[in-house]
């Protein structure tokens, strides 16, 4: 035991180890290694308490199961009603809550521990409340190892330094901080409902874009000012045609760079015209609309180089995934690849501005738009599409995120562990064309309505740390003593500390000292 001179009355500070019942085996961590792998998971039985499980002094109800008899050989790992069970893998350690009378027959996974607190010393929700605590953790940071994944070990967590209030104080501190948290929680669920709201608004603006009910169709407009317009059908025609006076000059440069000319018109025959989309499940498209697939109005659809890329301190930057999940492009922390290794690209693997980055791999579905004119590359699982001069590259972004594009990417997307959108089914997605006027007006419009989302979100976001702000000031107000009144009557923690260790010594136990005198003499 040892105590601080900046301890509240009647506190003390002991080491979490001080903090176990009787009894070997009070505090224990999970079965590593063999003992406890995936592959023994069962759909019903006994529960296994995992990382996801342990919230912030919540128990969280994600669910796995082992049989009963491996739960038998695994019983010194119990995790029974009233526990403490304590992450000890992750950013902010450690991570605590008690296990609810709920739950039933359960072991601990291999990172976690389970902790029998002393019943006549402190309360388990005391304690796991505590645990959570800036106090705590910022003495768990010092001793924690590992860099991609920091982890605190068994042995030094039971180090740790526990401040430990009077038990009638901790039933006062426990009630208090229960009824700061509830109101919390009821703010944040409000929160998390607003932010649900914004996704469905954000889903059905794109919804409308993209049937064409955002803005007036092109086709009204000019009815009302009796004029002809463009419709995306006649559109659609001159991006094939051009599509395929482009590959005849290619063709037509590459025959001429090895010295040779066309004696004829046959060579035109190698060129492949897009397929056309196949409508048969699509819905009807308002006046001056047209169905197409996304290889007809886009002049390239391929993905980043599929050999493993050379590294280099610096150059040109290299996207994987999450250099783009956020749906922004990120080149903070963007690896490097050299400048020769970029220039020997194909032009077409070599994203520019106006060209629309495409998720294919693990998170698919993600389009980020190209903005910044700068040189990258990306990896083989970003797509990377170039759509044709006629198509407005905003409006093809806010096509590619509805719900409509991402249903056909999930439908011929392949593989189990990870999914993957091939690209010749990236090519076939079926995607709406407007007009090229009514197109450049439903990006502005989108784009409004989702400015107006984003910064909701962004406000949402900061009243939600605000929350984990206040509930750990809620935390540490009540661990240092300040969070309810102290009582003068309230036996110290330091003599009922000292009556249990001559409990457990066979001696007589200390009497009960009460009043500011005892708490007194037990101050440091």
């Amino acid at each position: 035991m040892s105590t601080r001179k900046s301890m509240p009355h009647g506190w003390v500070t002991v080491s979490v180890e001080q903090l176990a019942a009787d009894g070997d085996g009070a505090i224990t961590d999970g079965p590593f290694g063999s003992h406890l792998k995936t592959e023994h998971y069962t759909s019903a039985g006994p529960r296994v308490i995992r990382l996801q499980n342990i919230g912030e002094a919540v128990f969280l109800d994600a669910r796995a199961h082992i049989s009963e008899e491996h739960f038998q050989q695994l019983s010194r790992h119990e995790a029974k009603s009233g526990d403490v069970v304590v992450a000890m893998l992750g950013e902010r350690l450690p991570r605590a809550c008690v296990v609810p009378n709920t739950l039933g027959p359960a072991i601990v996974k291999a990172d976690c521990v389970r902790l029998r607190v002393h019943p006549t010393l402190a309360l388990a929700k005391f304690v796991a409340l505590g645990l959570n605590a800036e106090v705590v953790r910022r003495q768990a940071d010092a001793l924690m190892h590992g860099l991609g994944r920091p982890r605190l070990g068994l042995r030094w967590f039971k180090t740790i330094e526990f401040p430990l209030a009077p038990k009638s104080e901790q039933e006062r501190i426990v009630d208090a901080i229960d009824s700061h948290f509830t109101r919390l929680d009821h703010a944040v669920a409000t929160l998390e409902r607003v932010r649900a709201n914004l996704k469905r608004y954000r889903a059905s603006v794109l919804k409308a874009a993209v049937e064409g009910r955002l803005v007036p169709t092109e086709a009204e407009l000019a009815r009302a000012e009796g004029r002809d317009y463009e419709p995306a059908s006649e559109l659609l025609k001159r991006i094939l045609v051009e599509r395929r006076r482009r590959w005849e000059e290619a063709e037509l440069a590459k025959l001429a760079a090895a010295g040779k000319t066309p004696r004829d018109d046959r060579w035109k025959a190698r060129y492949q015209e897009p397929n056309a989309p196949d409508t048969t499940e699509m819905a009807p498209l308002p006046d001056g609309w047209c169905w197409a697939a996304l290889e007809q109005v886009c002049q390239s659809v391929t993905d980043g180089d599929h050999l493993p890329p050379p590294q280099a301190p610096n150059g040109v930057p290299f996207l994987v995934i999450g250099d783009v999940r956020s749906g922004r492009i990120d080149f903070s922390k963007a690896r490097f690849v050299p400048e020769d290794y970029y220039n020997a690209l194909e032009p077409h693997r070599r994203p520019r501005i106006g060209d629309v980055l495409y998720t294919v791999t693990g998170s698919f579905g993600i389009p980020v738009l190209v903005r910044e004119d700068r040189p990258f590359c990306v990896q083989r699982h970003i797509g990377i599409l170039r759509p044709t001069e006629q198509i407005d590259s905003n409006y093809m972004v806010r096509v590619l995120e509805s719900d409509l594009v991402f249903a056909q990417a999930t439908k011929v997307a392949t593989g189990t562990a990870q999914k993957t959108v091939p690209l010749g089914g990236l090519r076939r997605i079926v995607v709406p064309l407007a007009p090229a006027a009514e197109q450049v007006r439903v990006a502005a419009e989108v784009d409004r309505a989702v400015s107006v989302s984003d910064d909701l979100e962004h406000a949402l976001e900061a009243n939600s740390r605000r929350c984990a702000r206040l509930r750990q000031s809620i935390l540490h107000w009540a661990f240092e003593g300040k969070l309810v009144d102290q009582d003068p009557n309230d036996e110290p923690a330091a003599v009922l500390l000292e009556r249990i260790r001559a409990e457990r010594a066979g001696a007589e136990p200390a009497p009960a000292a009460r009043g500011r005198r005892a708490r007194t003499n037990h101050r440091g």
